[in-house]
């Protein structure tokens, strides 16, 4: 989708590389690292960093539209009603519309065209929480099998079924158990299948958790992004570890972080976070302390 929750070549909407370097997971499991391939690999997202799975490249031709038995079911088994079928030929249609012309899937042009028939911005929340109800391995990419399936999931077989669908999948996404998995789903959607990555680059991540927090923006969110943003040299990669216990972390730890400890088994880089969040809110403290004990100086002459 040129600029969608997908991988794209539009070099202006770059975020950096995809590779991301591992980084110290928890304590418990000890620190490992491994170092990937950098490549600029343009990412879908604005110049803001919002943005809009590790995927097979393998053709998928078993969802074939001549054959609505596969999206239905085994006919043998059970057979397809004129429903069925006719919703079947739709979706065939529908995707035939937006595949590419050599490769039998959705990609990046055509994504790109589908979010537009959709009035949807590709860097929009919607447009994840469609990957993840398709089940998309790869960004920028639907296979048939993705697309079929996710039609059906959703129950549409157009433009319109799929844009009425919005509202309640958006609600579903609010939902804790959904919300998990769907947040899940977004660290795996951000890898790069072709570098066999196993950690998210920094900038990736980052732009991944402000896009993935849209509709709950916790209150350590900014915090935790601003540690990120000025630590470059420091955090190259995110793990799968930290990711997900990113989201634990959220749930359990106040945003003034008084109940965290370092004796939990949490990810080594939450006790660097948490040292570096506190020594700023002391800096910030005694900076006021000092405009303040200035203006109020500034007070007194006045008064005499």
């Amino acid at each position: 989708m040129g600029q969608c929750v997908t991988k794209c070549k539009n070099p202006s909407s770059t975020l950096g590389s995809k590779n991301g370097d591992r980084e110290s997971s928890s304590k418990s499991h000890g620190k490992r690292s491994a170092v990937h391939k950098e490549e600029h690999t343009s990412v879908c997202v604005k110049s803001s960093g919002d943005i809009l799975v590790n995927g097979t490249k393998k053709t998928d031709t078993a969802l074939d539209s001549s054959q609505p038995s596969t999206f239905s079911g085994d006919a043998k088994k059970e057979p397809v009603s004129g429903t069925e079928e006719s919703s079947a030929q739709r979706i065939g249609e529908l995707f035939r519309r937006y595949k590419d012309e050599r490769e039998d899937a959705i990609l990046e042009e055509g994504m790109e065209r589908f979010c537009n028939d959709l009035c949807v911005d590709p860097t929009e929340f919607k447009v994840l929480v469609l990957a993840w109800k398709f089940q998309a391995a790869t960004m920028c990419k639907f296979t048939r099998k993705e697309f079929f399936e996710g039609c059906k999931a959703i129950n549409a077989d157009s433009i319109d079924g799929i844009c009425s669908r919005f509202p309640s999948l958006l609600n579903e996404a609010k939902q804790e158990d959904k919300f998990k998995d769907l947040y899940r789903f977004t660290f795996q959607f951000g890898l790069d299948s072709e570098e066999g990555q196993r950690s998210l680059h920094r900038e990736i991540a980052i732009a991944l958790w402000k896009l993935v927090f849209t509709q709950n923006n916790p209150p350590i969110l900014d915090q935790w992004l601003n540690f990120l943003i000025e630590n470059p040299s420091g955090i190259k990669g995110i793990s799968r570890d930290t990711w997900n216990m990113f989201l634990n972390f959220t749930q359990v730890i106040g945003p003034d972080l008084s109940n965290y400890s370092e004796d939990e088994a949490w990810p080594s880089l939450f006790d660097t976070f948490v040292e570096w969040e506190m020594e700023r809110r002391k800096k910030e403290e005694e900076t006021k302390c000092i405009t303040c004990s200035d203006t109020e100086g500034l007070c007194i002459e006045e008064q005499t």
